[in-house]
């Protein structure tokens, strides 16, 4: 998606598109919460993004790889970057220096994903902006076990970085996903055969 984005006609619709993707996969961030983010919610010196107001009127701290970082850091210093209109504080803006609309996202979205060759499996199952959130989600599980990480104090921790309130939402995200079956699989077989 990211490379997608290039071609896009407008340079800085571009890196804004591409910062967005990014962002979405590198932090498993709802849409919604990621066009609210204010300039002031990116902390580059202590490598966070404050997330104000999400479900439940709940915030949350995101701490960001370093790389993330860099690449936020870039998106605000572009020469291109409109100046804001009013008194918007967006994180991420428009080619016009309004906030990014959701609706322009997913139209956008849907044309890149189609240029990327990303295919529906079924007419049920499409990606969406959201899968982004799922990919998150299973990369993290599968870090954990691909380490022999503790998987089950991940997922805690993983809920409340995805702003979860109940664990349980998390565990939904990850139902799914056959790698994680897989290793999950495997590691019950190694402790089962440990007991033989």
């Amino acid at each position: 998606m990211i490379a997608a984005a290039s071609t896009l006609r407008v340079a800085h619709k571009t890196a804004t598109f591409q910062t967005l993707f990014g962002l979405l996969a590198a932090t498993g961030m709802r849409i919604g919460e990621a066009l609210a983010l204010d300039r002031a919610d990116f902390d580059v010196d202590a490598g966070t993004l404050t997330v104000r107001n999400a479900r439940f009127g709940k915030s949350r701290e995101l701490p960001l790889h370093p790389t993330t970082t860099s690449a936020l850091t870039r998106y605000l210093r572009r020469r291109d970057r409109p100046q804001p209109v009013g008194a918007t504080e967006a994180l991420l803006l428009s080619s016009v220096g309004t906030r990014v609309l959701v609706a322009d996202v997913q139209t956008s979205f849907r044309a890149l994903r189609a240029r990327a060759g990303i295919l529906p499996r079924s007419a049920a199952c499409r990606p969406t902006l959201h899968s982004l959130r799922h990919s998150f989600a299973v990369r993290t599980l599968l870090d954990a076990y691909r380490t022999d990480g503790d998987p089950a104090s991940r997922v805690a921790a993983l809920s409340t970085y995805l702003g979860h309130v109940n664990p349980g939402k998390t565990y939904w995200y990850l139902h799914a996903a056959p790698e994680l079956l897989e290793l999950a699989g495997g590691r019950l077989e190694r402790h089962l055969g440990d007991r033989r």
